[in-house]
């Protein structure tokens, strides 16, 4: 039995808060925690099988050009390599993920350094990785594309309301400012790897992936066979951030040696590979114009933003898009534009759009407050509209004012104190969070048994989100059960599909499934006892309902209950704007010899709906705002610009926040219920607490130090020369 949902109508039942059982909302721990920290957690390319062969993809050696000839013969004839393989079905490319595009094959033209253009398999790593080293391309060069001229923009996203030029040149106080954003990557802890299998015409990847049932009909594409003769198992994933959203190349490969030497055959890539041939978040450069009143509402907005991307890729970092609706303004500009390079796929990382774009309208928010000397905090106060003012939209819930409110009590942020601390120069910033929310289709099965054990089963993945602890939670509070009662089984596309990890949609989506599914289980638990659902109280494995109490045993009477939940959005995802929202403080020290900064204190505030489980939504706040640090002072992909090389395409030299860089961050939740949502009333956090963190850290820099940087990260030597001499 399915029980089908539309989300058509805000949900006001509030049926989660009647449930007794009182393990949804708290900090559980991760089922599948111990297995992780053991190691016995059997990631991508840690499964043993008999006749296991290796490969390692083979690069391009130059940013453009064509490929005219190999040496096959010569790497052929080494020891334990077992084929080098040239196919026309190989990804150029990695996928996007739920792109109605297929993936970009063919890989004899070469479009960018770095790109998979063949695979050498081996019967061990070794002797594959030393014959992929010896396997060269003939290659006729062509010259790079490593910016796009001021006339090769495309525009993608172009959008007015009245007349922003003529209010910026009679606004009481205006800030027309660019800043500049470099490429990120998600740098995964997990390198990108896949293990390919045959069996009787069909094919079974274990892979690190966040979507299976998409990467599943990517894979179909790509080899040019049935969805239903491939099979996709993800159960474990060492993170991702958008960069395994979509099949990468190494999983066309596996598939295509596997078949062709008729035995199991794992590809993995190299750290470096996974920098030059994976995802990266695309450059930015941003122009944010402000206008506003002497009182600082505002009564113009504009952003205008500039990214890139490979030839005949659709997609583009969507920098403006929560720039419409957070703050009032009624005069806006907003534009995309998109030049083409010859560089790694830019495509999703972690929070794509309001990560940079948002960050970015922060700083200028901050850069107005100051020109109207007014508290920035107060400053955002001033402008937060009551319905979304580009598109007249009412708020599904808005409580940005909350957690500025409630994060500045916290702080300290009224008794802030700037100054100088021997050598070291002392500022404090905000900035707000904010991101888009979303809902997708999604299913799930619960399987009550007779001994009153629970099974959820979805082909969604957990990619250090907690996504086994939250099902997990939904179903024991739906049914009444404690957690060690309930079995989460993920990450199979032989499971109902979902809309897998990523865009902050994951939990709520198939939360809202387990959900749907448990109601139903209910509903056949209440009509056993001849009872309204609504009037059955389940806990500790026991039913209540008026005045009789009975172990859930006895109710099923060694029978297996099934239900199948079916999440759909309808009208509330296009009726009103749904979206999170936050708040961030930080206090910076910034060496007035050397010009380094060290974060002393940081805390963020959010609001995301029900909070289904409080560790690991704290756990993702810090994750984002840790990257925020990142972001603020050290995070970026350099490329030389001569032959299109990504010049630190390692965790030596990409150079991500660790545990000295970090201070000790607070994080708060205000309460918050949005039934437009999902019946759950419970909206994403994963990407939140990125969205606008790296303004606060280098809002307090110019706090501190005076000296505004507009060219992301915050390094030492942009810093040195505005720097006090004394």
């Amino acid at each position: 039995m399915t029980l089908r949902m539309k989300i058509d109508e805000p949900d006001r039942d509030n049926r989660l808060d009647d449930m007794a059982q009182g393990v949804l909302g708290t900090g559980a721990d991760r089922p599948e925690g111990p297995m992780k920290v053991s190691g016995t957690a059997t990631y991508a390319a840690e499964w043993q099988m008999e006749g296991l062969a290796h490969g390692v993809l083979v690069s391009a050696p130059v940013g453009a050009g064509r490929i005219t000839g190999w040496n096959d013969a010569e790497v052929e004839a080494l020891d334990g390599v077992l084929a080098v393989i040239h196919d026309k079905r190989l990804l150029r490319n990695p996928a996007q993920g739920m792109a109605a595009e297929a993936p970009v094959q063919g890989v004899k033209k070469i479009e960018y350094l770095g790109q998979p253009v063949a695979l050498v398999v081996a019967e061990t790593f070794e002797a594959a990785r030393d014959a992929a080293a010896r396997l060269r391309p003939d290659v006729k060069a062509d010259d790079i594309i490593a910016a796009p001229g001021e006339d090769a923009w495309e525009t993608q996203e172009e959008d007015s309301q009245g007349d922003l030029d003529a209010e910026m040149s009679e606004a009481a106080a205006s800030v027309d400012v660019t800043y500049t954003t470099p490429g990120h990557s998600s740098a995964a802890m997990e390198p990108h790897a896949t293990i390919a299998v045959w069996e009787d015409g069909s094919v079974t990847v274990r892979g690190s992936y966040q979507m299976p049932q998409f990467n599943r009909s990517e894979l179909a594409d790509s080899l040019g066979i049935s969805e239903k003769k491939v099979r996709v198992l993800s159960p474990y994933v060492g993170g991702g951030f958008g960069s395994k959203l979509g099949l990468a190349p190494e999983a066309v490969a596996a598939a295509i040696a596997a078949k062709q030497l008729e035995r199991p055959v794992s590809v993995v890539l190299s750290r470096q590979q996974v920098f030059r041939a994976t995802m990266r978040r695309s450059e930015t450069r941003q122009r944010i114009r402000l206008a506003s009143d002497a009182d600082g509402r505002l009564t113009g907005i504009g952003h205008e933003a500039w990214v890139t991307n490979l030839e005949g890729e659709s997609f583009y970092e969507p920098v403006t898009q929560a720039t419409p609706f957070v703050y009032r303004g009624e005069n806006r500009v907003t534009s995309i534009h998109v030049g083409r390079v010859n560089s790694t796929c830019a495509g999703s990382v972690r929070a794509p759009g309001e990560s940079v774009g948002h960050t970015v309208l922060e700083n200028a928010m901050d850069e107005l407050a100051r020109k109207l000397d007014i508290d920035p905090v107060e400053l955002r106060l001033r402008n937060i509209p009551e319905k979304d003012p580009s598109s007249g939209k009412p708020f599904s819930s808005n409580k940005l004012a909350e957690t500025l409110r409630r994060g500045a009590e916290a702080f300290g942020w009224a008794d802030r104190k700037s100054g100088r601390d021997g050598e070291w120069l002392i500022g404090t910033g905000m900035a707000t969070a904010v991101r888009v929310n979303m809902l997708l289709e999604a299913e799930a099965r619960v399987v009550l048994a007779a001994d009153g054990s629970i099974t959820v089963e979805a082909d969604m993945t957990d990619i250090g989100t907690g996504t086994y602890a939250i099902l997990s939670q939904i179903a024991a509070e739906m049914l009444g059960q404690p957690m060690d009662r309930v079995t989460c089984r993920l990450g199979d596309t032989l499971f109902p599909a979902t809309p897998g990890s990523g865009g902050s949609f994951g939990a709520a989506s198939v939360g809202t499934a387990v959900y749907l599914g448990c109601m139903e289980l209910r509903r056949k638990l209440a009509e056993r006892l001849q009872c309204d659902e609504g009037d059955l109280t389940l806990k500790d494995g026991r039913a209540i309902a008026g005045n009789r109490e009975l172990a859930l045993t006895q109710i099923l009477a060694g029978d297996t209950l099934e239900a199948q939940g079916h999440c759909v959005p309808g009208a509330t995802s296009d009726d009103v704007r749904q979206a999170t929202y936050g708040a961030y403080f930080a206090e910076v020290a910034v060496s007035a010899i050397t010009g380094e900064t060290r974060v002393r204190r940081m805390l963020g505030c959010f609001a995301a709906g029900r909070i289904l489980n409080a560790k690991t939504a704290r756990s993702q706040c810090l994750g984002g705002m840790t990257w925020g640090i990142g972001m603020a002072l050290t995070e970026e992909l350099v490329q030389d610009q001569r032959y299109g090389q990504i010049v630190n395409n390692d965790l030596a030299e990409y150079h991500v926040p660790v545990n000295l860089d970090v201070p000790q961050i607070e994080v708060l939740f205000v309460e918050e219920r949005d039934p437009y949502a999902n019946p759950m009333q419970a909206k994403g956090i994963g990407e939140l607490g990125i969205c606008g963190a790296a303004a606060s850290v280098t809002n307090a820099i110019y706090d501190a130090t005076g000296v505004r940087v507009r060219d992301y990260p915050a390094t030492l030597d942009k810093l040195l020369e505005g720097l006090p001499a004394d």
